[in-house]
């Protein structure tokens, strides 16, 4: 493994779109690791709850959030890299050049990863996106959620590098080229 990308914004800035884009661009050299999925999998298996539907990006697992938070910052109390930790020990990252952690949400992620695998290896990436472009994405403000640290805690953050993500580009080339760039990726 030669660098991870943390990737973090708020909700329907286009995290998962872009990581995608970006995997898709470097091919077999890397993969993406999304911290959410130990929780979510963790939280249905709790709860009984229908696996798929919460990895997706689709309105059951919005009905959990809240509670799921709760829980996971429960969690995190106890070992604020326990996540982090869990989803890359599932993830296949010994086999390529690249891994994409395309939902970063609080400062202990960040401090995680860069305590275990230092500094130099990890580069932080900010996605940002209008209140408009974020709405006609689907996303509308949700008390509990969208004011919690889940969606805040990185607000006054220092990143690496910062994209807005508002072009309504559908194969979002233009911010993958960018990302290349900066990134020093070939």
């Amino acid at each position: 493994m030669q660098k991870i990308l943390l990737i973090s914004g708020k909700r329907k800035c286009g995290k998962d779109f872009i990581s995608e884009r970006l995997q898709k661009r470097l091919a077999d050299r890397a993969l993406i690791v999304r911290i959410s999925e130990p929780i979510k999998k963790e939280w249905a298996r709790k709860l009984q709850l229908d696996i798929n539907a919460m990895l997706s990006d689709g309105p059951y697992k919005e009905q959990y959030r809240r509670d799921m938070i709760i829980w996971s910052d429960e969690v995190r109390r106890r070992d604020y890299g326990f996540f982090c930790r869990a989803a890359m020990q599932q993830a296949a990252v010994q086999n390529v050049d690249y891994v994409i952690v395309s939902d970063i949400r609080r400062k202990n992620d960040i401090r995680w990863f860069r305590e275990t695998y230092g500094p130099e290896m990890v580069e932080t990436l900010r996605l940002t996106s209008l209140p408009e472009t974020r709405k006609a994405r689907g996303w509308k403000f949700t008390a509990g959620v969208d004011d919690e640290p889940s969606e805040c805690d990185l607000d006054d953050s220092t990143f690496d590098f910062v994209l807005a993500n508002d072009r309504d580009e559908e194969s979002g080339e233009h911010i993958i080229d960018q990302l290349m760039a900066m990134l020093k990726l070939s």
